[in-house]
């Protein structure tokens, strides 16, 4: 079986399936097609598929031109009907992998794609999961699924293995075209059929490990090393504003070291789809072996804290003017979760706006990139400008996200007050009425 997969990946002649075309799945189907495996993306969300199959884009990863010329060449299209596994020979499941409300993993999506797949999986394929989880997904939930839906023994019958998704929406420099790949197989030759697959996909190096649990691992502590040192960042940030001290300007000093310091910011919280759940997926595990993780979970309580410490500083602000919160009217400046994308997946902005209207304060946003946005079951308008005239309206401003399509000084020259979280007016020469994070 191995020898014979290695030979139709040689030849372009594995037909791939992608599950969920969100933010990982779309791009990763598009590199798939653009190189010459025929491509099936499937979705539950009529939504995307209808999208794909037109040839519109919906990801800011994804060209265009790309995507219309593959679904023209007939390389590429999506469906709702997971019947068609029956026809692919790699599946990569790229679903979601939320927290409930209660902080604990949402492994629904993994669950439910798998036991779709696994209805119509034929012999001599190869699955490979990608979404972020705990560690032991792969072999504990997701092999069990596969082999007893579909009659089949993993490592004889089919390959599984887990590779996970390294996606920044927004990033110039790295895509999925050229991001390393980690992959772990369930098996010797798991890893190697799965592994040649990306290497003739993607631009950068597959690195293999000896197992899914080392490859789940892996991802958890990427973004777990980032959720830590950002807690450490913001609580820099409070205690420099405690002591007066600029934190910004400390870290830029501490960056000149050339080894031994790597600078993380402070700011309103985290956002996006990985550094906020990611670290508890492993908490989550990691008390199924007696052990709390108090290092991560401290941090988590530091980053969580920050939404409503923009709100304590900002009522600080407020009463300088003799202002309360109840009644002020506020504006918020970005509610996406990071600098120029229009993704607002947990981003602290949201919470932001949330302890504010708690408050009484009266809130607008404005977005360049987002015009409205859901939460908790709301829908909040944006507004579609900013110029003097409404600036000056506001009692005070809120920078949530470094836009570059925002006009700063616009923004200093008008505003009674502002309260930058993100050093995004740092080049803004007049600063008597800006205050730091």
């Amino acid at each position: 079986m191995k020898q014979e997969l290695l030979k139709k990946i040689e030849n372009k002649e594995i037909v791939v399936g992608v599950v969920g075309l969100g933010y990982v799945g779309l791009p990763l189907a598009v590199e798939k097609a653009k190189v010459g495996y025929k491509t099936i993306g499937f979705d539950v969300q009529e939504q995307k598929v209808n999208m794909v199959n037109e040839g519109h884009n919906y990801i800011g990863d994804v060209v265009d031109d790309d995507l219309e010329r593959l679904v023209k060449e007939k390389i590429l299209s999506a469906t709702s009907d997971f019947s068609f596994i029956q026809d692919v020979d790699f599946i990569a499941i790229c679903v979601p992998t939320p927290l409930d409300a209660y902080q604990q993993p949402d492994i629904s999506y993994v669950k439910n794609s798998s036991v779709e797949i696994s209805k119509y999986l034929k012999k001599g394929t190869i699955v490979v999961l990608e979404s972020t989880t705990y560690p032991g997904t792969t072999e504990e939930l997701i092999m069990p699924i596969l082999e007893e839906g579909s009659g089949l023994k993993c490592g004889e019958d089919f390959y599984l293995a887990f590779s996970p998704e390294r996606v920044d929406p927004g990033n110039l420099i790295y895509k999925t075209k050229n991001t390393p790949k980690v992959i772990g197989g369930v098996g010797k030759d798991a890893t190697e059929v799965a592994a040649a697959m990306y290497r003739h996909v993607l631009q950068g190096d597959v690195y293999e490990v000896s197992s899914p649990k080392v490859a789940e691992m892996e991802k958890i502590l990427e973004n777990t090393y980032r959720n830590i040192n950002i807690g450490l960042a913001n609580e820099m940030a409070i205690i420099c504003d405690k002591m007066g001290i600029n934190v910004w300007e400390v870290i830029d000093a501490a960056k000149t070291k050339p080894y031994g310091f790597q600078a993380f910011y402070p700011g309103p919280g985290l956002g996006g789809h990985c550094i906020p759940l990611d670290p508890y997926y492993l908490t989550w595990k990691a008390r199924e072996y007696d052990y709390h993780t108090k290092l991560i979970e401290t941090s988590g309580e530091i980053n969580n804290y920050m939404p409503q410490y923009v709100v304590e500083r900002s009522s600080r602000i407020l009463n300088r003017y003799k202002k309360a919160l109840n009644g002020s009217k506020i504006l918020i400046l970005g509610v996406a979760y990071k600098q120029d994308i229009d993704d607002y997946r947990e981003s602290p902005a949201l919470k932001v706006i949330e302890n504010f209207e708690n408050e009484g304060s009266v809130v607008d946003y404005y977005d360049p990139y987002i015009f409205e946005y859901k939460y908790k079951g709301n829908v909040k308008q944006g507004l579609k400008e900013i110029n003097e005239q409404m600036l000056k309206q506001y009692d005070l401003v809120v920078v949530t996200a470094m836009h570059t399509k925002m006009d700063y000084n616009l923004v200093q020259k008008h505003s009674i007050y502002v309260f930058d979280t993100k050093n995004a007016m740092k080049d803004v020469k007049d600063r008597i009425n800006i205050e730091l994070l």
